[in-house]
């Protein structure tokens, strides 16, 4: 099946398909040159096919196109980032104790 992932910028929230079902969200905050995430739930019907770490990967990746500094509030986020630390520099270093990277 085809997976996509989708801002849906009327619910802050960037959104994950398969085949064509909705199949979770991550929320977010948007102020500035900041975006704050805030929970992500994956549908229990799609787990685990691995479709939370695709939607942290993609949702990371957008933040870091559009120059974006994260702000992991989402322990699920929180705990991708820490076992991928390539992606740590997107939190700016003076809220890394603070979130534990």
């Amino acid at each position: 099946m085809t997976t996509r992932v989708a801002d849906n910028t009327d619910e802050s929230r960037f959104e994950i398909f398969d085949g064509g079902e909705l199949a979770g969200f991550v929320e977010y905050h948007r102020f500035r040159d900041e975006i704050a995430f805030l929970h992500t739930e994956i549908d229990p019907r799609f787990g685990g096919r691995g479709l939370g770490g695709t939607l942290a990967r993609s949702v990371l990746d957008e933040a870091r196109k559009q120059e974006l500094k994260v702000l992991p509030f989402c322990p699920f986020i929180r705990g991708w980032l820490g076992k991928h630390p390539e992606y740590t520099g997107l939190v700016p270093e003076a809220q890394h104790e603070r979130f534990g990277l």
